[in-house]
């Protein structure tokens, strides 16, 4: 028989505390995140063209998904994106990595130099694109123009389908290695000093402490920068239509600047939104990729 002057069963609430801190931010990416995936797959499976009313367009199921897997416009620009991804986000990791190492200690005007490598991250886009396009103009463009004063000859950037990937490669680079430099040496500052030292009385030189120590202790903070900028290829759209607009032909059409001239310049809204299910899926699979094959946990877990 239960006893009348017991306290009353409260149910504790403490379980379920975690899941009430994560909440606004997993509805803050359901809401940013998941939707916005949901509505351009849901948009796909129909023939919808700007001007028409959404009733009106037919449906079409899953053809734009079989015609996507044949069409070799698409193959072509995936395979520019993945090209041009390789040679930026290589080069600019390089780039980033050895500024950083260089620039982490104290001396005489590196401050200076600091200021002036990430002023390329606060252009916007559009002024990136308009400012190399007259660079890189074949009649006024100042590159052409020292060139000439070296003996060279001008060259049609733009106009050439090797030169024009050359010319958004490096303008990428450009704008882009400050924020793997920015990353990296906020991590390499936020090293302990004691291993640091340990190193150096252990007799390590200069390479050797960088390669077995300082290196694989930002590891984390590596795969993170390279993550980032691999999302970042993908979306890659203002520079690349202001600088070339996807030619001369399609050597320079990245994958998300062909979904834009599918939406927008061909009218084919179901179709360019199947293409970019196909965007999200890749960048989905590069990251776990990248993510299972540098997991900085996985030795700690084999230990």
């Amino acid at each position: 028989m239960a006893n009348p002057s017991a306290p009353p069963a409260t149910v504790s609430i403490r379980p379920l505390s975690p899941y009430f801190f994560i909440l606004p931010a997993v509805a803050i990416m359901v809401a940013g995140l998941v939707y916005p995936v949901l509505q351009a797959f849901y948009l796909s499976l129909f023939d919808w063209k700007i001007g028409t009313r959404f009733e009106d367009a037919p449906f079409v199921g899953t053809r734009h998904f079989v015609r996507m897997l044949t069409d070799d416009n698409v193959h072509e620009s995936i395979w520019v994106t993945l090209r041009f991804g390789f040679w930026t986000i290589t080069i600019e990791m390089f780039l980033g990595v050895s500024l950083a190492l260089l620039l982490e200690k104290p001396i005489r005007g590196a401050s200076v130099f600091r200021t002036i490598f990430i002023l390329p991250l606060m252009i916007s886009p559009v002024v990136v694109g308009l400012i190399w396009r007259y660079l890189f103009d074949a009649r006024i463009g100042w590159i052409n123009y020292y060139l000439g004063m070296v003996g060279i000859e001008p060259q049609v950037w733009l106009g050439d389908p090797e030169l024009a990937f050359f010319a958004i490669v490096f303008t990428d680079i450009w704008q882009w290695t400050p924020f793997i430099f920015i990353i990296v040496i906020a991590g390499l500052q936020a090293l302990p000093s004691e291993i640091l030292e340990a190193s150096r009385i252990d007799g390590a030189n200069w390479w050797q402490h960088i390669l077995f120590v300082k290196l694989p202790m930002i590891r984390s903070i590596l795969l993170i920068a390279l993550l980032l900028r691999l999302i970042d290829v993908f979306r890659a759209l203002e520079v690349m239509y202001i600088l070339t607009g996807g030619g001369p032909g399609r050597a320079t059409e990245l994958l998300s600047l062909h979904i834009y001239n599918r939406a927008f310049e061909t009218q084919q809204l179901g179709y360019a939104s199947a293409i970019s299910v196909l965007l999200i899926l890749i960048v989905f699979g590069l990251s776990f990729a990248i993510l299972v094959a540098g997991n900085p946990m996985k030795e700690k877990s084999d230990i």
